[in-house]
């Protein structure tokens, strides 16, 4: 296992290490040479040689100066060694809750002779990595473990997807890398680095973030941000030597399988993408959150391999054990990391509770009822607005909003745009609407007590804010809002008229089913109305399914 790659490797990365750390002894040094300079006057005056006035002058000044550059870099040390660095929200594993996977960790740490882990936790994510959660701080949020070793963090999307031989082989170089994380000097560099970086961070934040006096606070980012480009380059260095001496290690523990599951690795990154923006964020918006986000990611990615060439043949892995088969409880580990996605990538509620939604009531729970509020919301803007109802039937009908985006192109288009921005932000503000819009009490589900937990620990790090912490889109444009209400309408209209049905795609999200068959093409004659105010379009495509614009929909 000390292979030549491997000692190279740990070399260089050592070496960078004491790179990195001579600038916190530069630092040190240049914190005490005032005092250093007082020593000598006061030794002068002791032996003789340094006395009169000038002298005695120089030592009360330089005395001064000593004292006060002493007390300015013990109070900037102490804040820096306060600031706690960064802590990723997880859902911690304990040994109990996947014992399997405990041991399946722990062999491979013996196989690579480095300590194991003190530690296992998932994140919402497709990546691993070692987490050092030693900072004292980290022991007053409740994160800090009994070891005190690094925290082994996993990807949550590859134990559904992988198979166990797979996620063996792709934790392989993550597990070697406890071994340069146990070595004092890159140990001591890697702590350094952080809390700088920390304190950096809570200087950029509000004052008194974290209970650190303004202008103190102030002085110690300004003197860590300069350390912190002192040593960066050195840093980057390390790191990617303690990769490269990770990466070493691990070839001898399933090498080749390892090229295999990389692929699977970017595979699955692609399908979870795509699940969390198409699929998970319609129902995060409406405060519902998928309970088994994980599970469907395997859904997604056997949809995914089914239309690409590319992926043809991923799915037929599937056959083999899964690596969720080495949790006691994969649903309730599921719903945990599935509300700390919402929360990580969603942000909080203001109004109502969240509320999860299981993936077969996604349709009637979440489609169509976002497609209910958005009809509402468009309408309730064409009241405010003044715009007069369609000729026909009373009550709001998918003719009223064509006829007034037909009228005026340009200007019917901007100023609805523009009211159904500023009304969704008003209702957003509010809460917006509450699952299922009753209030209804209901007792928790299985595994939600954890996923309740999880997200308790997200409310702490984040101080009770409700924005999101990993956004996953930018804020949609007043035109793509107005476009995504006008295909609520027209699918709330096909519902009620010609008994289509709202479904879900696990690739794409809602969809709209008429007789059971999917309608892809409605987007473009929408956005022909919305850009252009080109109704014709959208006329023959409702004409074609036999859908009446006129007839009046059902509303929220």
């Amino acid at each position: 296992m000390s292979g030549s790659g491997f000692s190279v490797g740990a070399h260089g990365a050592r070496s960078k290490a004491l790179a990195v750390l001579r600038v916190r002894g530069w630092a040190t040094a240049a914190a005490l040479l005032p005092a250093a300079a007082a020593v000598v006057l006061l030794a002068g005056a002791a032996t003789g040689p340094m006395r009169g006035a000038g002298w005695d002058t120089a030592r009360w000044i330089t005395g001064a100066c000593a004292v006060a550059v002493l007390l300015a870099a013990a109070a900037v040390a102490a804040v820096i060694a306060r600031a706690a660095p960064a802590l990723t929200p997880t859902v911690e594993l304990a040994p109990g809750a996947a014992p399997d996977l405990h041991r399946l960790v722990e062999d491979l740490a013996d196989r690579l002779d480095v300590p194991a882990p003190s530690a296992l936790a998932l994140t919402p994510d497709c990546d691993s990595w070692l987490e050092d959660r030693s900072h004292p701080s980290h022991r007053r949020t409740g994160a800090r473990r009994s070891g005190e070793g690094p925290v082994l963090v996993i990807g949550s999307p590859f134990l559904w997807w992988m198979r166990v031989a797979e996620l063996r082989a792709v934790l392989a170089p993550v597990v070697a890398g406890a071994g340069p994380a146990a070595d004092p000097d890159i140990a001591a560099a890697r702590r350094f680095v952080r809390a700088l970086d920390a304190a950096v961070a809570d200087a950029a934040g509000p004052a008194g973030r974290r209970g650190i006096a303004g202008p103190l606070g102030a002085l110690a980012g300004r003197v860590a941000a300069l350390l912190l480009r002192a040593c960066r380059t050195d840093a980057a260095e390390m790191e990617r030597w303690v990769a490269t001496a990770s990466s070493e290690r691990a070839k001898g523990v399933d090498y080749g399988l390892r090229v295999v599951a990389q692929e699977q690795v970017g595979l699955a990154y692609a399908g979870w993408d795509r699940l969390l923006t198409r699929v998970a964020l319609p129902a995060w918006r409406i405060g519902r959150w998928p309970s088994r986000l994980d599970a469907g990611v395997v859904a997604a990615l056997t949809e995914l391999s089914r239309r690409d060439r590319l992926a043809d043949g991923f799915a037929s892995r599937l056959g083999e054990r899964p690596a969720c088969d080495l949790l006691e409880e994969p649903g309730a580990v599921d719903e945990a990391v599935s509300l700390l996605a919402a929360r990580l990538f969603h942000g909080g509620r203001s109004g109502p509770p969240w509320a999860p939604v299981a993936w077969e009531a996604y349709p009637e729970q979440v489609v169509d009822r976002t497609w209910r509020v958005q009809a509402a919301r468009i309408h309730g803007v064409l009241d405010e607005l003044g715009v007069p109802t369609a000729t026909g039937p009373g009550g709001p009908t998918l003719a009223r909003v064509m006829e007034h985006l037909s009228r005026e192109p340009c200007a019917a288009g901007d100023g609805l745009a523009a009211a159904l921005t500023a009304r969704a932000a008003r209702e957003e503000a509010a809460g917006g609407p509450g699952p299922g819009g009753t209030g209804e009490q209901r007792p928790p589900a299985p595994g939600e007590e954890a996923a309740a937990s999880a997200a308790e620990e997200v409310s702490a790090l984040w101080g009770g804010d409700t924005t999101p912490l990993v956004p996953l889109q930018p804020p949609r444009t007043g035109r793509e809002l107005l476009a995504d209400h006008v295909v609520a309408m027209v699918c709330c209209t096909a519902i009620d008229t010609v008994g289509a049905t709202p479904g879900m795609d696990w690739l794409d999200g809602p969809v709209l089913l008429v007789d059971g068959e999917r309608c892809a093409d409605l987007l473009p004659p929408v956005l022909s109305l919305v850009e252009e105010g080109d109704a014709t379009p959208l006329r023959v495509w409702l004409r074609s399914l036999g859908v009446r614009p006129e007839k009046p929909v059902r509303l929220v």
